[in-house]
Order: structure tokens, then C-alpha cells, then sequence
């Protein structure tokens, strides 16, 4: 049964950045308490597919086709991003709605008088609950916009909400509420794993230090490159961050708590929720359930009745898929090239080029472990919990934070455990491009790719030096049918039926490269969800 972590009573509060000063005439019992965190993670749940739109379509390997090119999903995948596009305002602004959740729970559960029925206990769970979800929020916000502001009262007399804290002083409030949160929560909640646990604050900490020991880029760095198209130098890393990166990921790794599951495929779908290599995750029941439903499992393959109906976001060419080496486990489960509807009369979808490009199939509503969907779903249903951080990524910010840290032999054996569990070959030596492969390899549409490419400093140069490669891009721009009269890929033929498809994938692989800029290694400062300005300094270039 799915677990309820989510289903107390939930505060309804705006979606935008504010304070929340809460006066109850009534004073909360003890189940209201319980009821003011569970309502920090509200938020969080309308979030799960959103990320995609921005850390997938912004980069070189996904292309959007949700409604026309105008709408925010397009308009992301055309790197065409401004301050109004819906996902850049959703994400920011309801982070900070949880932000605001958590410091009045923390307020409410250290003043109110009635929290005195509380036991210590209770009490010390319940904040450091609320300051993990606040420190796993302000990492979110910092990697995505740079600076911005922090807010960690609802006194609002004391509220700053739109001057941007530098780099450092943002982190050092994502390490201070982490590392506050694990002295009272407990080690692990194998049996929900939406649960805040010391492991999945340790996880969290080793990703915070391996950025923050890259050396983000400040304000000023980026409005130096605003409106270049070649990436900035990668500076020496901090070696005492990447130092503590590689502490919590060992810890994480070595406390036995998790595992590598021996099938990858069974990693994902509602069946395998809670599965031991899962450290966190933002729970989800569906559409009308919910705060939202992840619609991260049909973003990829919307229309599981409509043959060759485009999903809202698709790779962008087959080489993404032929980069991973045949054999390799991860190869049918990231990259999905048929999928079968089990429904009586309805053939197979095979999805390949030249009538489409594979699919991204880990969140596949599957009916088994195996390719056909369920029986009589016409759309993908939204259930599965959004699994946020795994422990294939916590062997991979050890294998980075090793590797930067001149550990290579280190850094070669967390990759190797990675590969070992894929089923291909080890390897005897590792280099940067290995380290920054496998990345791509395990967390294919994840979430962590643009966020990737901005750490590594290769923004600009994924998106100049590979998409010019793509079949769809090399093709000439595409104005009507007779475009299509003769050209092959791999000796088959393309065919004129599917003219707008073609059509639109190339539209989006050359305004990718005529668009990307310095600016684009942040997201725009976005206004409210209301339309107003948030009166917060906008990031260079937009």
C-alpha cells in the first residue's frame, strides 16, 4: 500500500514568495503539529514533472513538444526563457512556499503554548524535519537562480525578501539546517522514504559540497558571459568542500542501509516504491489526489493510445541512445524503443527513427517489469512517488569529489560499482569524459543533467559541439514536405507523413544553438505566479 506521509491536514497557503506571520485563534493540538510539516512538503509534490521542463529541455539532449512553440515547455526547449515562463515561476515560487511552511512550523512548535504537550522528543523530529525540507529547498533554488534571498523568520518586520545573499552565504545555510536536521532525525525510514532521515540529509550535504567546492559562478561571473557561446574556465576546486563531499557520500555508501540493486530495471514503477536503493523522495498518489500527481511519467510518453502522438518531451536524436554500449542494463530502460499498449487491437508502438525518436522510459506507468503498459490506461497515470535522490548518485558524487580531489583509484571504483551493476565492462582508468559519461548513462531524464553541465562549466559547449552532429539538425531547414524526398538515416527513408514532426524537432535543435549564452547557466529571476514583480534584482542577460 502506498504510504501516507503526505495525507494530514494541509495548510493552504498562496503560492509566492512571502512571509507568514500566523496568528490561530484556536491553538494547535498535537496532530496539528503534525499537520504543519506535512504541509511544507505540499508544494513540493506540484514540482516533480516541472523540473524536466527546465533541466532537461534546456539542454542539448531533450526537445519539448507540449502544445504549441509559445507555450513555457517549448519556450524552454527553444532556450528561448523569460522572467514570465511558467515553470521557471512555479518552481521558484514554491519553493519558497514551502520555505515559508517550514519557518512557521519551526516558529509555531518552538513558541506556541500548547506545543508544551509536546514531548522533546516530538518536538526536536518535527523541526528538524522542517529545516531538512528548508535546506534541501534553498540547494534547489541556489543551483537553479544563483543568489537569492534568505528568508528564515516569519517575523515580518525582520523579512528581507529581495535582497540576493551571496553564494557562500547560501550554502552555509543549506549546511547549517542539514546538519542541524541529522542530530535529531532518525538514521533511516526504510519503510517510507519520503520521510526525512539523517542518510538522505548526509546524501544531500555530499551534493551540496561537491557544487559548492566547484565554485559556483556568482552574479558577477555570469554577467561577465551573459552573451558569450564559449563556457567559462573551470577554476580550481575547493579541496576541503570536495573533502566533505566525500565524508557524507562514505557515510551514505558504508552504512549498509542501502544497496545497488542487482536489476536496474526494477529500480522503477509503483510496485518497486520504497525499493533500497531509493534515499528520498517526494510522494505522489496522482491527479486529484495529491497536490499534483508526477507527471513525470507521462512527460515522456504522453499518449500510450495515439500511435506516434509526440510526448511532451522526447530526446533529441537517436545518438543518445547509440552512445550507451549494447548489453549495458541501463540502455532499455533510459532509452525505450517499443512499447507495447495491452489493450485488444492496439498494435505495438515502435519508436524509432525516421517516424520518431525514442522515448525516455524509466517512468513508463508499466503494467510488470517488463515493456507493456497497464491494461486500459488511455493516459499515463501520475502515482509513482518522484524519487529524488538514489545511492547510484551518492557513488557518483564520491566518484566526482575523488576524481577532483586527484583520487582517481577512488574515484575509478565508485564509477566501477556503477558499471559492474549495468553488466558491461569495467573500467581500468578514468578520465573526466568517463566520469561525466556515466552520469548520463545512470541518470538519463532524472533531473540532473543542465544541473550537471553547469557544475562541469560545459553548458554551452554540450549544446554547440553536439547538436550540429544530430541527423535532425544536419538536415537542411525544413520548409515543406518535399524537404523529405530521399533522405535516409541508416539507409531507411524518411517519410513525408510525419513532416511536422521533423519540422519541429529541427526548429528546436537550431534555435538551440542560436540561442544558447552565458546567461543561460541560470534560470531568469521570475515574477510571482500572480504576474507581479517579486522585487528581486533579475539575473545578467535577462
Amino acid at each position: 500500500m502506498k504510504n501516507k506521509f503526505f495525507y494530514a491536514a494541509l495548510l493552504a497557503l498562496p503560492f509566492a514568495l512571502y512571509s507568514c506571520d500566523k496568528k490561530n485563534d484556536a491553538p494547535p493540538v498535537d496532530t496539528d503539529m503534525d499537520a504543519l510539516i506535512n504541509g511544507i512538503y505540499r508544494p513540493l509534490q506540484t514540482l516533480s514533472s516541472s523540473y524536466s521542463f527546465l533541466v532537461e529541455s534546456a539542454t542539448e539532449t531533450t526537445v519539448s513538444f507540449e502544445d504549441p512553440d509559445n507555450a513555457p515547455g517549448p519556450l524552454v526547449s527553444l532556450l528561448d526563457i523569460r522572467p514570465d515562463n511558467w515553470y521557471a515561476v512555479k518552481v521558484f515560487n514554491r519553493l519558497y512556499s514551502s520555505i515559508a511552511l517550514a519557518n512557521d512550523a519551526i516558529k509555531q512548535i518552538e513558541e506556541h503554548p500548547l506545543s508544551a504537550s509536546l514531548t522533546q522528543d516530538k518536538k526536536d523530529l518535527l523541526i528538524a524535519r522542517a529545516k531538512f525540507i528548508r535546506g534541501y529547498n534553498y540547494f534547489q533554488l541556489v543551483q537553479l537562480y544563483g543568489e537569492v534571498p534568505l528568508i528564515l523568520t516569519t517575523d515580518a518586520s525582520s523579512i528581507d525578501k529581495t535582497t540576493r545573499k551571496s553564494i557562500d552565504e547560501v550554502y552555509t545555510q543549506i549546511v547549517s539546517d542539514l546538519t542541524a536536521a541529522i542530530e535529531k532525525l532518525p538514521e533511516v525510514d526504510n519503510a517510507n522514504k519520503s520521510n526525512p532521515s539523517q542518510l538522505a540529509a548526509k546524501t544531500i550535504l555530499a551534493k551540496a559540497y561537491l557544487t559548492w567546492g566547484s565554485k559556483p559562478l556568482s552574479q558577477s561571473d555570469v554577467q561577465s558571459i551573459a552573451s558569450a557561446t564559449s563556457d567559462p574556465a573551470k577554476p580550481a576546486v575547493d579541496n576541503d568542500k570536495l573533502q566533505q563531499a566525500i565524508t557524507y557520500a562514505n557515510a551514505v555508501i558504508n552504512s549498509g542501509k542501502y544497496e545497488l540493486l542487482p536489476n536496474f530495471n526494477k529500480i522503477w514503477g509503483v510496485s518497486n516504491e520504497n525499493n533500497a536503493e531509493v534515499i528520498f523522495s517526494i510522494h505522489h498518489e496522482g491527479d486529484g489526489i495529491d497536490a499534483q500527481g508526477n507527471h513525470q511519467t507521462h512527460c515522456g510518453f504522453t499518449f500510450p493510445t495515439d500511435e506516434r502522438a509526440e510526448p511532451h518531451i522526447q530526446w533529441a536524436d537517436i545518438t543518445l541512445e547509440n552512445a550507451i554500449p549494447d548489453g549495458d542494463a541501463r540502455k532499455s530502460y533510459s532509452y525505450v524503443t517499443s512499447v507495447s499498449y495491452e489493450k485488444s487491437g492496439d498494435a505495438i508502438d515502435t519508436l524509432t527513427w525516421p517516424l520518431s525518436i525514442v522515448r525516455p522510459g524509466k517512468w513508463i506507468h508499466r503494467k510488470t517489469d517488463g515493456t507493456n503498459l497497464a491494461d486500459g490506461v488511455d493516459v499515463q497515470l501520475n502515482d509513482i512517488d518522484h524519487i529524488d535522490f538514489r545511492l547510484a548518485e551518492v557513488y557518483l558524487i564520491k566518484a566526482e569529489a575523488e576524481f577532483y580531489a586527484n583520487n582517481a583509484a577512488n574515484a575509478l571504483a565508485a564509477v566501477n560499482a556503477l558499471r559492474t551493476r549495468a553488466g558491461v565492462a569495467t573500467l581500468g582508468s578514468i578520465t573526466e569524459a568517463d566520469l561525466q559519461a556515466e552520469w548520463g548513462y545512470e541518470f538519463a531524464f532524472e533531473q540532473k543533467h543542465w544541473i550537471n553541465l553547469v557544475r562541469w562549466r560545459t553548458l554551452l559547449s554540450s549544446v554547440l559541439t553536439k547538436v550540429p552532429t544530430y541527423e535532425y539538425y544536419k538536415q537542411p531547414e525544413y520548409t515543406d514536405s518535399l524537404t523529405f524526398v530521399g533522405t535516409t538515416y541508416n539507409g531507411i527513408p524518411a517519410d513525408p507523413t510525419r513532416f511536422s514532426f521533423y519540422k519541429h524537432i529541427n526548429k528546436h535543435l537550431r534555435a538551440k544553438v542560436a540561442n544558447i549564452k552565458g546567461l543561460n547557466y541560470r534560470f531568469p529571476i521570475p515574477t510571482a505566479e500572480d504576474g507581479s514583480s517579486l522585487g528581486i534584482a533579475q539575473n545578467p542577460g535577462y
